[in-house]
């Protein structure tokens, strides 16, 4: 900025470039531009407010025009008067207007933070901005709500009520699970049984320690039928440490003869004691002797401490009973099982006594050619040459459900055939005895493969051919809807081999279907 007050910003002096040409006579201005050496001081005096006008209107005369509508004159702001001060007075003025723009900024910045501080509400606003400039005011700002309104509050209490709504929505959430959870797992808690006595009795539902007084009762049972003269000392001390004071210190003994037990084991009777309540029974005892013999003594027990058994005591003497009686066993109803005999000859042929023979040695190589890769553990395990020189006796292959006797049956690749298998041993001894073994065959394409082998057939005809009864005859055994014109095969056969076989000699139910 130019100052005009000094020498070279006179009007008629040298100006810079840009400035418009100096007033006065032209004389004037030839004096003006003769050389600095040859003009004379002259004293110059502030430019009055005419003069100034006339340099506004060289300067708007001189610069670029623009439009501007006749009924606007574009006369520009002159800059302004800047006084004849020192330049250490012009720095302290610049100080204090840098100082003055510091701390108009200060408290600009303090309003906006206050009216944050009270939630942006324009109340607070307004009140900073009718504070002079610094003045902070001598009382609080606050804000009257309206009629029904809500009392506005600062950022801290909307956070704090914020956070105590949440904690108390979660506490109620928590509340309302637990007790939830406690009622349906109240609801779903297994209930009591109501058993009379009789059903508990009936199925052993009681406190009484069944299983220790039982083999509690072995060893006496043993002890009681093992005696002989040579042992009596012993005997009768042993049986002590079993026996109540009361009870016969040699168990019916009379000191003569002698026995020896092998083996006892509970028969799973129980009886109540009623003397002692809860704390005894009678239990059931069978005993086989050395001679073969099979008895069973019922044995009164004791027990002191029902939660952990202890505190057994024989308490009184024991009672030789007969053996329980034997059940019915119901026939087999083998109706829809059909024998495959083609299927039959060939696996007693080609299949099984190669296996068999390898199977009692626990021969795992040989094994290998006759089980299939996915065979169980039994069919590859073996007897330990337990017993030896097998002879496969009788095998019957079951066809698919479906078939009828007489028809071709075809299998397909790796189905699995059940097949019921007897077979004669040779044991240790020398003797000969007579095994039955229910087995699963599969076809593959190399032939047919033992996958697995378990022990045990059951007899077909049932009850029927109990010990001790008499065998039905074939014309009983025969079914009630068989035809009368059917008449059973009388012809003599020594040793059935096969179903068929035992059909012809016992009468063959579906013989009339047949023919």
């Amino acid at each position: 900025m130019t100052d005009h007050n000094s020498p070279a910003g006179a009007v008629g002096g040298g100006q810079p470039s840009g400035h418009p040409a100096p007033f006065g006579h032209p004389a004037e201005q030839r004096g003006a531009q003769q050389p600095p050496q040859q003009q004379q001081p002259q004293q110059y005096s502030l430019p009055s407010d005419a003069a100034r006008a006339q340099v506004a209107a060289a300067w708007v005369r001189r610069a670029p025009q623009a439009a501007v509508p006749p009924s606007q004159a574009a006369v520009p702001t002159l800059p302004p008067r800047s006084s004849a001060g020192s330049g250490k007075d012009a720095k302290k003025e610049k100080r204090e207007r840098a100082r003055a723009e510091r701390k108009a900024e200060y408290e600009r910045k303090k309003a906006a933070r206050e009216q944050r501080r009270t939630g942006g509400k324009p109340g607070a606003a307004t009140a900073a901005a009718g504070t002079p400039d610094g003045a902070t005011g001598t009382g609080k700002s606050f804000d009257v709500p309206k009629a029904g309104g809500r009392i506005p509050s600062g950022r801290r209490t909307h956070v704090a009520l914020r956070a105590t709504l949440m904690i108390a929505t979660c506490a109620l959430a928590l509340g309302s699970c637990g007790v939830m959870g406690l009622v349906i797992g109240k609801s779903g808690a297994p209930q009591a049984a109501a058993l009379d006595a009789a059903e508990a009795e009936k199925y052993r539902l009681t406190r009484f320690p069944t299983q220790a007084a039982a083999t509690f009762a072995e060893h006496y049972a043993l002890l009681c039928l093992t005696y002989s003269p040579q042992t009596s000392e012993n005997r009768r001390k042993a049986l002590a440490r079993f026996a109540s004071a009361g009870v016969d210190a040699d168990c019916g003994w009379s000191g003569d003869g002698s026995q020896r037990a092998v083996v006892a084991n509970w028969d799973g009777t129980v009886e109540k004691l009623p003397e002692y309540g809860e704390h005894g029974r009678y239990l059931g005892i069978q005993v086989r002797l050395s001679d073969g013999r099979l008895t069973t003594l019922s044995v009164p027990v004791y027990v002191k401490d029902l939660a952990h058994g202890e505190g057994l005591r024989i308490a009184g003497n024991v009672g030789e009973m007969p053996l329980p009686a034997r059940g019915p066993v119901p026939p087999v109803d083998e109706d829809d099982q059909v024998v495959d005999d083609v299927l039959s000859a060939q696996l007693q042929k080609k299949v099984l006594p190669g296996y068999f023979e390898a199977w009692g040695r626990s021969d795992a190589t040989a094994m290998t050619r006759f089980t299939t890769p996915d065979a169980t553990s039994a069919a590859t395990s073996g007897l330990q040459s337990a017993l030896a020189e097998p002879q496969v006796n009788e095998v019957q292959a079951l066809a698919p459900e479906g078939s009828d006797d007489g028809d071709t049956i075809s299998y397909r690749t790796d189905q699995a055939v059940q097949a019921r298998v007897t077979v004669d041993w040779t044991d240790a001894d020398g003797g000969t005895v007579r095994r039955a073994y229910r087995m699963t065959v599969v076809n593959t394409e190399q032939g047919w493969f033992i996958k697995d082998i378990r022990g045990g057939v059951l007899d077909p005809e049932g009850g029927a051919a109990d010990a001790g009864e008499a065998t039905p005859a074939p014309e009983e055994s025969a079914g009630a809807g068989d035809d009368a014109e059917t008449e059973p095969s009388t012809e003599p056969t020594s040793e059935p081999t096969s179903k068929r076989d035992k059909e012809s000699a016992g009468g063959k139910k579906r013989a009339g279907k047949d023919d």
